[in-house]
């Protein structure tokens, strides 16, 4: 049946691309609309609206999210007052509060341990001194996100997700200034939507490197998720060459899926990465359609999380960095020690830590356990987020643009597709520049690079995507080839930099990615990186504090662990000769030491330097040094 319906989509996409030109102006729109989609003959200068909340619901994956979250509110719901615990949660991100409002909703007193002054960890965001909004990157919500659409649903905020057409809007390398499109035509169910939006589009791949991009795709869509995991262990660049897919599609589609998906280049990401965005988008008619939320996240997502927390009887408190996790001989834990020097007790702990500062962490005691070891095998991977206001208004798109550009992921003109920072005379740009450093794949440190390097480098690649507009500033020498014409300048600039981001997509590691339930008895891990399906993403962190609830209250109920996921044997083999250490812990206080991301000084470079030198190492390496 899924062969026919694949077949028939591509037969049904060939006949219509001879029916619509790929730029056309849609000729049905939703009716629940309330606003209008007016297209243009350039892509540059397409104006579009919000559009309804599209149905999400009617998924597998959806159904499956919210009869997890129902099972706190039954199965697993505290019956009798022996069953309710404390659960100390150390991280107020995605992750740690998604944990915290399911164990709320089944009947525990959880706590949110956040080290800094804002909620959202990878999805904070603060206030500069003009009062303009800085984030620490920009953050797109999909259809095929269920977990967090259904949390949504639960905390009564969709009306705060701004949906923008069912399109994915491409730059052209080979023609500055221009752009091209995926178009999802309404009404057309998964997979047709998806074959037609290719098929329709003649700019970036021809009717015969379609054609032969299809066949290699059909095992996922048949063997499913067994096929997609067996993938890891191949690139995409390598999983391509070993099923003959095209070279073409790698410059067309891979590279601005890989830099969107997890900051590096597809000769560096695991090939499951893309096979399970891609299988999502295929099976979903609504998956791929984008919402921006309509304001900054802490406020508009995390702070109604901890007031459904709060008014559940459980707490979340900032400024409360850990110091310690304080163990007991036979290695269970004693206590969380505080900077502060408190001492935090609890019945359950729960880690939404990222990785990076969870090794950094361990109890000596913990050390030698292979569950912890496999950690080794995970790491960040760094990304830099940009904030660019200019002097007038640049020919926006509302939506999320992929640039294709060797320095650049993607980027938004969010004074357009956001409310909160809407402005209808000047436009402020929010780009994702990667890959950014060695670790991550790149040829240039730009982590250890100024900030004013950077936005030079940013300014001559904005100059190739709008030629017209972007001015001859002398300020910046990038732009120094543009002509007359081009009159904007750029206002005021933020350089966000994040060391430690997601955790590394690299071939191989899906493997080491431990499970929530842990060897330690009441103790559990969060964070995206633990195993869940959907990577690492507000998706993934929102599943898996999610899974780390199921655990506990599961626990709490009196039934058996869930179990912990198998390790590698090789892992298994080692850790016991593992010399074990005093856990280093974090040192310096900031977003940055506790695995955020900041604008770095000299404060903030010198703690990055002594805390992470791989950072620094590694351009000393690239240049031979």
């Amino acid at each position: 049946m899924i062969i026919r319906n694949l077949v028939l989509s591509v037969v049904l996409a060939a006949t219509a691309a001879t029916a619509f030109q790929p730029h056309a102006p849609l000729l049905s729109k939703p009716t629940a609309s309330r606003n209008t989609y007016r297209p243009t003959t350039k892509a540059s200068n397409l104006v579009m609206r919000d559009f309804p909340k599209p149905n999400v619901e009617d998924t597998d994956n959806y159904r499956a999210a919210t009869e997890l979250s129902n099972s706190f509110k039954t199965t697993l719901k505290v019956t009798d007052p022996s069953q309710k615990k404390k659960v100390a949660i150390i991280g107020g991100g995605l992750s740690g509060l998604s944990c915290a409002k399911y164990l709320s909703d089944a009947g525990h007193e959880p706590t949110v341990y956040e080290a800094r002054d804002v909620l959202g960890g990878k999805v904070s965001a603060w206030q500069d001194e003009d009062g303009d909004w800085i984030e620490t990157g920009l953050h797109i919500f999909f259809g095929a996100y269920p977990n967090v659409m259904n949390m949504f649903d639960e905390l009564n905020i969709h009306d705060r997700l701004q949906w923008k057409i069912h399109q994915m809007i491409f730059a052209m390398q080979e023609l500055p200034g221009e752009f091209t499109t995926f178009d999802f035509i309404p009404g057309i169910p998964a997979p047709f939507n998806f074959g037609l939006a290719i098929l329709m589009n003649q700019k970036m791949l021809t009717f015969p490197e379609k054609l032969q991009t299809a066949p290699p795709l059909l095992p996922m869509l048949i063997e499913g998720q067994s096929f997609i995991d067996a993938q890891d262990e191949l690139s995409v660049t390598q999983f391509m060459r070993k099923y003959g897919m095209p070279e073409r599609i790698n410059e067309e589609v891979f590279i601005a899926m890989a830099k969107a998906l997890d900051f590096i280049d597809p000769d560096k990401l695991s090939m499951t990465v893309v096979l399970t965005a891609m299988n999502r988008f295929l099976n979903e008619s609504n998956g791929l359609q984008m919402a921006f939320l309509d304001g900054n996240q802490p406020d508009r997502w995390c702070t109604p999380t901890k007031e459904h927390i709060e008014k559940n009887g459980g707490k979340v408190i900032l400024n409360s960095p850990i110091k310690e996790i304080v163990t007991n001989d036979d290695g269970t834990v004693n206590h969380l020690l505080m900077r502060s020097g408190e001492k935090v007790v609890a019945d359950e702990y729960v880690s939404a830590m990222p990785v990076d500062i969870v090794k950094r962490m361990l109890p000596k005691n913990w050390q030698n356990m292979p569950y912890f070891r496999q950690l080794d095998e995970l790491e960040g991977i760094p990304v830099i987020n940009l904030h660019m206001w200019f002097d007038r208004k640049l020919k926006a798109v509302d939506h999320l643009c992929f640039s294709r550009s060797p320095l650049l992921s993607v980027y938004a003109d969010m004074s357009v597709t956001c409310k909160e920072y809407a402005d209808p005379d000047k436009s402020m740009l929010e780009l994702v520049f990667a890959p950014c450093s060695p670790i991550a794949g790149g040829n240039i440190n730009w982590i250890g690079k100024s900030d004013e390097e950077i936005i030079d480098a940013t300014m001559g690649e904005l100059a190739r995507l709008f030629p017209t507009e972007i001015a001859n500033d002398d300020k910046w020498p990038a732009t120094s080839k543009q002509g007359p014409n081009g009159q904007a300048k750029l206002l005021k600039y933020s350089v966000v930099k994040v060391p430690r981001s997601v955790y590394a997509a690299i071939p191989g590691r899906n493997k080491y990615r431990p499970s929530q339930t842990s060897p330690i008895p009441h103790f559990t891990m969060a964070g995206d990186f633990t195993s869940q399906k959907f990577l690492g993403s507000m998706e993934g962190a929102t599943l898996a504090g999610k899974l780390a609830a199921e655990v506990v209250a599961n626990r709490a109920k009196g039934n058996p662990d869930k179990p912990i996921k198998e390790i590698q044997q090789h892992i298994v083999a080692s850790a016991s000769s593992y010399e074990a250490k005093e856990p280093v812990g974090v040192k310096g206080d900031g977003a940055i030491a506790f695995g955020g991301g900041y604008t770095v000084g000299k404060k903030e470079e010198e703690l990055l330097r002594e805390s992470d030198p791989a950072q620094y190492d590694s351009a000393k390496e690239l240049a031979g040094v």
